[in-house]
């Protein structure tokens, strides 16, 4: 038996989401999860955090917008083929700026405990 691993795209399952993100996974191990995140044009999802988890991402198609705190001062936007860091307990929101694309960002989650921590809509803190 091979050690190596394929999965089709709809072999996914559904991961923990927040409000405007739809989230599957791939692979998880004990310190480690892969996911594929998705939100459709104009969405702006719910503040999070994704705890003691640092999350590197990988902008396949789309542009992903990334806001840490209300005043839109702490932000990056990332197109195509770009690559994000967000770091522990950082709290944030993703935005599709697009009018008319879907985005498609791949996740690599490192860390441990709760995946994702979906907050109060008022308050990024």
């Amino acid at each position: 038996m091979s050690a190596l691993q394929a999965l089709e795209p709809d072999a996914l399952t559904d991961a923990m989401a927040s409000p405007g993100i739809a989230r599957h996974m791939a692979f998880k191990s004990e310190d480690s999860v892969v996911l594929r995140s998705q939100s459709q044009p104009g969405v702006v999802s719910g503040w999070h955090t994704h705890g003691d988890y640092d999350v590197y991402g990988y902008v396949a198609s789309g542009i992903c917008r990334l806001e840490s705190d209300q005043d839109k001062k702490d932000a990056i936007t990332v197109g195509p083929g770009g690559f994000l860091h967000v770091p522990p307990h950082t709290v944030h929101r993703e935005i599709n700026p697009s009018k008319n694309e879907s985005n498609d960002v791949i996740l690599f989650l490192r860390g441990s405990g709760q995946m994702v921590y979906n907050l109060d809509e008022k308050s990024p803190r």
